[in-house]
């Protein structure tokens, strides 16, 4: 297939924005806006073309949730919730449900708000848990694994990666590959429908991960008491429920039941009901995340200000979004000047089938393995569009290949630079490298095989 001169130019625009985003010589975000910006002054597109993504519906998706995230965070609605699970008598006085607990409600928060943000968060009473631990053992001469401050560690940045998969705002390329398979293959994939795959996977995953660090660190039947009592003394610290952790909490609920409540109508109508179809035109998941996100400024906070300040909004974190923006322009014009496809086709030429399945194991091991030595979200941007031009040309059905590509750059255990979240716990100190990697390693091949195994068999229950 012969590439016309904007597809020749959009190769070289995109080779240096992989070495740039894989390098990270400049900072993401300004990798994606000059990789648009050079498609431009090289005369891939005009502007107008290039930019048109910055301002994608889902664009608004991540400023919604992010803001609904940073009111969570603000108000410490997130933490309440940490505490009020981990203080449990049942819960606090054995290691190893600690450690269950203790991930549980990091892959719970994870789902819906950054998982950078629930890393940072619950890194810190992840510590306070463990210097706690220690004191106690001194004092009552028992001791716990030496593993354990390892795996409690590991647990808080592993059990965030995986929660990000079980809702479309949990992680970035969520987003991301949902954008694509839309504008792509004109598929829409609802908020519902996917969490009906997500949330299985994210389920199957962390228990795998739990059994797999508690059998390094067990503590056998050990048991510490104390740590409710101390975790009590937190939440009576914070208080009854202040006006913007309500607020928080009412705007966010607004947004969940906007977000699902499609899913809900196709499941009693039909995805070809009027109903339905009316309700997707009218509420795409955008809309509703702007919707709830304005609540929080007409809604009670503090001392008689809103919930949520724009200043307050307005540090979020703008480098995802425009990120996003820019890898999902320069997707958008790899299929427009035929780089995709030819793309596709060689890749196609080096697999050895071509079949469904084969499509669906390739792009989640490819998007998997690229998250190691990038971003999760530079992953999704880069192997989505490609391997949906691949099963196109092999005459494949793409979405599924698409829907594992998605998920398989959520994966990326491995190394401290792998994703925010390692890096933060790998700061503990706690973490020797070669630890993180081998234990990483396993959930790589084990998140990999748990997509390929529940997209198989639930995406054609869901579609």
């Amino acid at each position: 297939m012969e590439l016309a001169p904007p597809a020749h130019r959009l190769a070289a625009i995109l080779a240096a924005v992989v070495v740039l985003w894989v390098t990270e010589a400049l900072p993401m975000p300004v990798t994606a806006l000059l990789g648009a910006a050079a498609a431009v002054v090289m005369g891939v597109a005009p502007a107008r073309e290039v930019f048109a993504p910055f301002a994608d519906p889902l664009m608004f998706l991540f400023i919604g949730a992010f803001i609904l995230a940073r009111a969570i965070t603000l108000h410490g609605l997130d933490r309440r919730l940490a505490y009020a699970v981990l203080s449990h008598p049942a819960v606090s006085a054995s290691p190893r449900r600690i450690l269950f607990a203790f991930g549980a409600v990091t892959a719970a928060i994870s789902g819906w708000i950054s998982n950078t943000a629930t890393t940072a968060m619950m890194f810190t009473i992840g510590l306070a848990i463990l210097a706690f631990l220690r004191d106690s053992g001194r004092e009552s001469g028992v001791s716990l694994h030496p593993a354990y401050a390892t795996v409690l560690m590991l647990m808080t940045s592993f059990a965030a990666s995986v929660g990000g998969l079980a809702t479309p705002v949990g992680t970035p390329p969520n987003v991301i590959g949902i954008g694509f398979i839309r504008e792509r293959l004109g598929v829409q994939f609802p908020f519902f429908q996917w969490m009906m795959i997500g949330v299985p996977v994210v389920v199957v995953l962390f228990v795998f991960l739990f059994f797999h660090l508690d059998r390094v660190s067990s503590s056998g039947r050990v048991r510490f008491h104390g740590l409710s009592a101390l975790l009590d003394r937190e939440k009576q610290r914070r208080g009854g429920w202040s006006r913007g952790e309500i607020s928080t909490l009412i705007a966010f609920s607004t947004t969940v039941m906007l977000w699902v409540a499609p899913g809900f109508v196709a499941v009693v109508a039909g995805e070809e009901s009027a109903a339905y179809r009316r309700l997707i035109a009218m509420m795409p998941e955008g809309v509703a995340a702007i919707i709830g996100a304005s609540l929080l400024f007409l809604l009670p906070g503090r001392s008689g200000a809103r919930a949520i300040t724009w200043r307050e909004a307005a540090q979020i974190d703008w480098g995802i979004v425009l990120l996003y923006g820019g890898g999902f322009a320069l997707g958008v014009l790899s299929f427009q000047t035929g780089l995709a496809e030819a793309m596709g086709r060689s890749l196609l030429a080096l697999m050895p089938s071509s079949g469904d399945t084969a499509l669906l194991v390739g792009s989640t091991v490819v998007a998997a393995a690229l998250s190691e030595v990038t971003s999760n979200t530079a992953a999704a941007n880069m192997v989505v569009p490609v391997i949906i031009s691949v099963a196109q040309a092999a005459g494949a059905d793409p979405l599924a290949p698409a829907l594992g590509a998605t998920m398989g750059s959520s994966m990326g255990f491995m190394l401290p630079v792998s994703t925010p979240c390692n890096a933060i716990v790998y700061g503990s100190g706690r973490i020797p490298l070669i630890k993180m990697m081998r234990y990483g390693f396993i959930l790589d091949v084990a998140g990999v095989i748990v997509i390929i195994a529940f997209v198989k068999l639930l995406l054609p229950l869901v579609r």
